[in-house]
């Protein structure tokens, strides 16, 4: 349908050292997700700070890292929990889609995790994933659990500054990542199984109508976590491809970033002086790789 899209290449930015690895222990989402394969750390969730330090978080072992400017870790947080995604709020609060618990907050001074939203109501999430907030402070995150094309039952969810919760689509195959789309009149979101990334468009009064598929994917597990630039063009990690591709607000390809490192290429985010810096979450190997990307607005079309 398109022309096959030019190739940019990472290369390592941080890696977690091996004294920070998990060796020796148990956890029960690693069991399920990864039938209990030996594994030291499973990185996702990045997210600046003002001061340029980027925040991961690592599933099965309940921790949140913060990764200085220069590349080095270190430990912020560890509780009984399965964190994974993470945003850094503008007011410097830090938000948390935790798969076991639902959306909680971290301090980053004290490394006090606590309770924000445990459940709808009186029911539990199925696992929430992935988090973003408009521009007025509205938070978005998805429920994902193990959700799939044989139990299409995820959500998207709406928690306004107010405090109420809104659940804005049902029946999702496997929401995933989470990104506002331009002037927050949409909302994009990742489904891994139907290997998809759908819109959502918001009507005035903020309710979902004609929601659809944007890109069509094929190959790897699908896509998991994303990120929209300022120009409305979207950097699509697509986990078990060792790829992240990026489209313009239109849907076209504009890119093909390759991983250096491992095929877990999980989750995204901008950073850097200029915005120009895509770091990619790793997490077969636990590391994040960074790729310099187009600046917002600029296709790549003209070097291809």
């Amino acid at each position: 349908m398109y022309a096959t899209p030019p190739l940019i290449d990472t290369r390592v930015f941080a890696r977690l050292p091996d004294h920070l690895r998990m060796r020796g222990r148990q956890s029960r989402w690693l069991d399920i997700q990864f039938h209990g394969k030996d594994t030291g750390c499973f990185l996702e969730g990045p997210s600046f700070d003002r001061a340029g330090n980027l925040y991961v978080v690592d599933i099965p072992w309940g921790r949140i890292f913060r990764i200085s400017p220069q590349g080095e870790f270190s430990l912020v947080a560890e509780y009984e929990g399965e964190p994974n995604g993470l945003k850094v709020h503008r007011d410097g609060r830090i938000f948390i889609a935790d798969y076991r618990h639902g959306i909680m907050l971290l301090d980053p001074a004290s490394g006090n995790v606590s309770a924000l939203l445990e459940r709808n109501v009186l029911e539990r999430f199925k696992g929430v994933n992935d988090l973003v907030f408009a521009d007025n402070g509205d938070l978005y995150f998805t429920d994902q659990g193990l959700t799939g094309l044989h139990d299409p039952t995820g959500c998207l969810y709406r928690l306004r500054t107010n405090g109420q919760l809104d659940c804005l689509v049902k029946n999702i195959p496997s929401p995933n990542g989470v990104a506002m789309g331009p002037n927050d009149a949409s909302v994009y979101v990742n489904v891994t199984r139907d290997n998809a990334v759908w819109r959502v468009p918001l009507t005035q009064d903020g309710r979902a109508f004609k929601v659809g598929a944007f890109i069509r994917m094929s190959g790897g597990t699908g896509p998991d976590g994303l990120a929209v630039d300022a120009a409305g063009n979207l950097a699509v990690a697509h986990v078990g491809l060792g790829t992240v591709w990026l489209f313009s607000q239109l849907g076209e390809p504009l890119a093909r970033i390759r991983s250096c490192a491992g095929l877990l290429t999980t989750n995204v985010a901008y950073g850097g002086p200029d915005g120009r810096s895509l770091y990619i979450t790793e997490s077969e190997t636990g590391q994040v790789l960074v790729a310099q990307v187009p600046s917002p607005g600029r296709t790549m079309y003209s070097h291809m």
